[in-house]
C-alpha cells in the first residue's frame, strides 16, 4: 500500500490536516509500505510536463482568465478550448513565454477525429466519451505548479500504481487522465470508483458542512473501536454475498471484492444532535463484547483518566466486566461506572431510593436492616446475596423491594450494574458509608 499525499493545492494543505490523516490512518490500523508527498516531486511533474509539451500533445495558454487551474473554463460548462492559444505557432509561443509571460500548460485534447476515449471500470463497468466532449485541461497552473490531474497521473505512472480506487465524482476525470497516461507513453492502472458518502439530506458529506461527522477523530474520541468502525465504513456501499454486518478485519480482508461495491450512493445517518449512525454505534457494541476482558479494561482506562477519576489498572479491571454490556461506546464507560470512582456521589433524588408501590418507611426499614447486616458479612456475590435475601424475608418483604433502595443508595440511581458484583468492587466500608446517608436522606423525608 501507497500512501501518497495529494497537497499540491497550497491553500488547502497545512501541517494540521496533513497530520490529522496520518492520525487517523494509524488509529485505524491502515498501515502503508511507502510514502511520498506530491509537493515534493514537483521537478518529475513539470519533467513530464514538458515531455509532453514536447511532444505536440499540450499548449500554452497565456490568456488570463484561464492561466490557472480548470475551475473558470469548467464553471462555463460550454467552454472546451481557446482556438487563439491552440493554433499559436511554437515560435510565438517561446517568444511569449521567453518574454516573461504567465501561462497555463494545457493538453490538447485531440479533436474532429470522432475519437471515443474508453475504459472499463471495476465496479461501474464499460465507460466511453467522445473526445470532443474533454475540455482542454491545464497540466500546469500559471506559476508552474501541477494539477491534480498531472501530479496524480505523473505519480501513478513512477510508482507503478495497479489500482486506482476512488470516490464516483473522479470518474469523468479518468478520461482526463487516459489522455495523460497517453501522452507520458504508459499503460493506464486499473480503474474503480466507490459510491460517494452522503447525509441523509442526500448531500456529499464534506468536512466544511458536516464537520465533525466526517472527521475520525470524532469517533475515536466517542470512543469507538477502529475495527468496528473500519467495519461500519465497510458496509457503506459494499456488502458481502452472505449479508453479514458484524465482520473483523480479517473476514473483511477475506470477503472484499470490487464485485459487491453498490453503485448507488450510501447514506451516513445521523442527525445534528447526534452524529453517529445508529447502525456505527451498534456494530461498535458487538465489537467491545467480542473484546477480552483484559484487553477492553485496558482501553476504558484512559478514559476513566481523562474524567479526572483516581482509576487505577485493577479499579478498572474489576469494574469492566460489569459494565461491559451496558455501553456502546468506549466513552459511555465513564458515566455507567462513575459511582466506583467517586469519593461522593452526586446529588440525588430521596424518592428514587422508594420502591415502586411502596413508602418511604419501608425504604427506611430496609436500609436500616441493611446497615445491621452487612458489617458481619463477606462482600463476595454469594454471601451478600443470602445475607440481603436473609434481610427481606425478616422484613416480609420481597427482593425487588429490599434490593432497590440499597441499589439506589451504593450507586446513586437505579440502572446500574448488578448488585452484588457492584458491592463486591466497592468494598464494605463504601457501601456502608453511602447506605448511611441515604438512611439519613430517608428520615428527613419521614421526619
Amino acid at each position: 500500500m501507497v500512501l501518497r499525499l495529494d497537497d499540491t493545492d497550497v491553500e488547502r494543505n497545512t501541517d494540521a490536516s496533513v497530520q490529522s490523516i496520518f492520525e487517523g490512518l494509524r488509529w485505524l490500523g491502515l498501515n502503508w509500505d511507502e510514502e511520498y508527498k506530491q509537493s515534493e516531486r514537483l521537478a518529475l511533474h513539470q519533467h513530464a510536463a514538458q515531455t509532453i509539451f514536447e511532444k505536440g500533445l499540450a499548449y500554452r495558454d497565456f490568456t488570463p482568465a484561464h492561466a490557472g487551474d480548470d475551475t473558470q473554463s469548467s464553471a462555463q460548462g460550454a467552454w472546451l478550448f481557446n482556438p487563439g492559444m491552440r493554433e499559436l505557432s511554437r515560435e510565438e509561443s517561446d517568444r511569449r513565454a521567453a518574454a516573461g509571460e504567465r501561462f497555463a500548460l494545457r493538453y490538447r485534447v485531440p479533436r474532429g477525429q470522432e475519437r471515443v476515449l474508453r475504459f472499463v471500470d471495476g465496479v461501474y463497468g464499460p465507460q466511453s466519451r467522445p473526445a470532443d466532449e474533454v475540455e482542454d485541461f491545464a497540466l500546469l497552473r500559471s506559476d508552474g505548479m501541477p494539477t491534480y490531474h498531472l501530479a496524480s497521473c505523473v505519480d501513478d505512472a513512477d510508482l507503478r500504481i495497479s489500482h486506482i480506487i476512488r470516490g464516483q465524482d473522479h470518474l469523468t476525470n479518468t478520461f482526463k487522465h487516459l489522455l495523460i497516461f497517453e501522452g507520458l507513453g504508459a499503460e493506464p492502472p486499473q480503474f474503480a470508483h466507490l459510491p460517494l458518502l452522503v447525509a441523509p439530506d442526500g448531500t456529499k458529506l464534506s468536512k466544511r458542512k458536516h464537520g465533525p461527522v466526517v472527521s475520525v477523530t470524532t469517533y475515536r474520541d466517542a470512543g469507538f473501536l477502529p475495527q468496528a468502525f473500519v467495519n461500519f465504513l465497510c458496509l457503506l456501499g459494499w456488502s458481502p454475498k452472505n449479508d453479514r454486518e458484524y465482520l473483523t478485519i480479517q473476514e473483511l480482508t477475506d470477503l472484499f471484492s470490487l464485485e459487491g461495491v453498490n453503485r448507488a450512493n450510501a447514506v451516513v445517518n445521523f442527525k445534528e444532535e447526534d452524529p453517529f449512525d445508529p447502525k456505527a454505534v451498534w456494530l461498535n457494541s458487538e465489537h467491545i463484547r467480542a473484546l477480552p476482558l483484559e484487553q477492553l479494561s485496558a482501553l476504558l482506562l484512559p478514559f476513566f483518566e481523562g474524567a479526572g477519576f483516581k482509576a487505577t489498572r485493577e479499579k478498572v479491571d474489576a469494574v469492566t466486566p460489569l459494565i461491559r454490556e451496558r455501553i456502546k461506546l468506549l466513552g459511555e464507560a465513564v458515566g455507567a461506572a462513575d459511582f466506583f470512582f467517586l469519593d461522593e456521589l452526586p446529588s440525588y433524588d430521596a424518592a428514587e431510593l422508594i420502591p415502586q408501590k411502596s413508602d418511604a418507611a419501608l425504604a427506611q426499614r430496609v436500609l436500616k436492616k441493611a446497615l445491621e447486616v452487612l458489617p458481619g458479612v463477606e462482600f463476595a456475590h454469594d454471601p451478600l446475596d443470602a445475607a440481603l435475601r436473609g434481610a427481606a424475608a425478616e422484613l416480609s418483604v420481597k427482593a425487588g423491594p429490599m434490593f432497590q433502595p440499597i441499589r439506589v443508595a451504593v450507586c446513586g440511581r437505579k440502572n446500574a450494574p448488578p448488585l452484588f458484583e457492584t458491592m463486591t468492587v466497592l468494598g464494605r466500608d463504601v457501601c456502608l458509608k453511602r447506605i448511611a446517608e441515604a438512611e439519613a436522606k430517608l428520615a428527613s423525608l419521614t421526619s
